[in-house]
């Protein structure tokens, strides 16, 4: 796993991109080759051949990303894989009429985009048939002992299972008793067996996740392996690492307390002030247009303001009214009072729940980011009556109002719409991850995903 944008990327996927950049680049290089239209020296270094080729591979590449291709590197079927490639390709096309519209000398020959798009077509899914075994055999998939076999040591063991781009394999577990998990691997023996047991299936990383760790945590027999040179962990961060996100089940006061890396240093919250500031002032200014049209569609299809306002908690538990475009019938809760959005809501209109799917509703927010009372990212305001009620079931949810909330946030790009508790936990440890995490790198990565996660209409409701 290497860490980019403070975000973990398996090596898998790193390597599957630079890969995928230098195929498609060979593709369109030797297809002006066999055009035979001139000499290759004259038009790379002297008329802009390199740009021209740069430009059909970035939007080739992106293509690729806009199809979700890097999510997941297992390849169900080799059919839908190359229809894929057929569409990104169509996509390519489409990116080359654009480029025209602005400058036809950037355009590439059209002998050369028709024979290297069919090579890519051809050879950039067969080498995706071939990467991802080959680059697990190659890059290898460290092996992991887990300690305990509690619910999440489960549920790591299973996404490991299912992401074996993130470079773990599980390799058994030591607990009281086996149980029945065969993501777990083997059964392979008492606690007390730690240093046996390493000693013979030699893995590269310990993650301990004893439920009940009074007697029955090995400290010595830890310590010494940890002295020798062995890799542990609590199943906690490893959690994090596979995941995404922080282990509410793990996470306690004290760890919060010493941590250095829970808070987001001063810096990073000024400096988020002033571009969300910036990006804020620009987008109302391009977004003009749209926001002119929005406004009309709201107002001509149902009665009503075309603003709708409602009280968020936001910073340090300050209320504030957020700005949407209505989407709902007037008085949608009147009879109900405050309710999630479910869905299919009946209180939605038409014109509204195309909104919602495009997050063209949210484009108000822009206002509350020039007033400082949002950030264009961070963890999603909620209502104070929901609020209340959460923060007495659910451990640690007032630590997310220590940032500001955002239009977008690191859980609406990782976690579908939900309005249930457990939907509220899962979006909870994505956003204690961003508070641990917040920096303007990660910002720009979350800023960059939202727009395929709102043009997908993912996570809308």
């Amino acid at each position: 796993m290497i860490r980019l944008f403070r975000v973990f990327i398996p090596t898998s996927v790193i390597g599957l991109l630079i890969s995928e950049i230098v195929i498609a680049t060979a593709c369109y290089v030797l297809a002006y080759w066999i055009a035979g239209i001139e000499e290759m020296e004259v038009y790379f270094l002297l008329e802009d051949g390199i740009t021209r080729t740069a430009i059909v591979v970035l939007t080739l590449i992106f293509g690729i990303y806009w199809a979700d291709l890097y999510e997941d590197m297992q390849v169900t079927s080799a059919l839908q894989l190359y229809q894929q490639f057929c569409l990104i390709t169509g996509m390519t096309f489409l990116g080359q009429a654009l480029v025209g519209y602005v400058n036809r000398q950037m355009i590439m020959p059209r002998w050369q985009m028709l024979i290297g798009s069919a090579l890519a077509i051809v050879v950039l899914p067969a080498w995706r048939l071939a990467y991802a075994p080959a680059a697990l055999k190659l890059l290898g998939r460290r092996r992991v002992i887990f300690l305990g076999a509690n619910e999440l040591v489960r549920e790591i063991a299973t996404q490991m299972k299912f992401k074996p781009q993130t470079g773990f394999l599980t390799a058994g577990y030591l607990a009281p008793e086996a149980v029945e998990c065969e993501d777990l691997g083997p059964y392979l023996g008492q606690v007390s067996q730690l240093r046996e047991v390493y000693s013979e299936v030699n893995p590269a990383l310990i993650a301990v996740g004893l439920a009940e760790r009074r007697g029955q945590l090995p400290v010595y027999d830890l310590l010494e392996l940890r002295l020798s040179g062995a890799r542990i962990q609590e199943v906690g961060a490893l959690y994090e690492l596979v995941l995404g996100r922080v282990s509410l089940r793990t996470l306690r006061p004290s760890m919060l307390v010493f941590s250095d890396e829970i808070g987001p240093e001063r810096f990073n919250v000024t400096l988020q002030r002033v571009y969300s500031f910036l990006i804020a002032a620009v987008g109302l200014v391009v977004a003009a247009p749209v926001l002119v049209l929005v406004a009309l569609a709201v107002r001509a299809t149902s009665p009503g303001p075309i603003l709708y306002r409602q009280n968020r908690v936001g910073f340090r538990g300050h209320v504030f009214q957020v700005l949407k475009f209505r989407s709902m019938y007037s008085n949608a809760e009147a009879h109900t009072g405050a309710v999630w959005a479910v869905k299919d809501d009946p209180r939605i209109t038409p014109v509204g729940r195309w909104l919602r799917k495009l997050r063209l509703d949210e484009l108000p927010q822009l206002l509350n980011v020039l007033r400082g009372e949002m950030a264009i990212v961070g963890p999603r305001p909620e209502r104070p009556e929901f609020v209340k009620t959460l923060t007495e079931q659910i451990p640690f949810y007032g630590q997310r109002h220590f940032v500001k909330p955002g239009i977008t946030g690191w859980a609406q790009i990782n976690h579908k719409y939900g309005d249930t508790i457990q939907d509220t936990i899962t979006k909870l440890e994505y956003d204690l991850y961003y508070l641990k995490n917040l920096t303007f790198s990660m910002d720009l990565y979350i800023m960059f995903h939202t727009a395929k996660v709102m043009l997908l209409s993912k996570g809308s409701q």
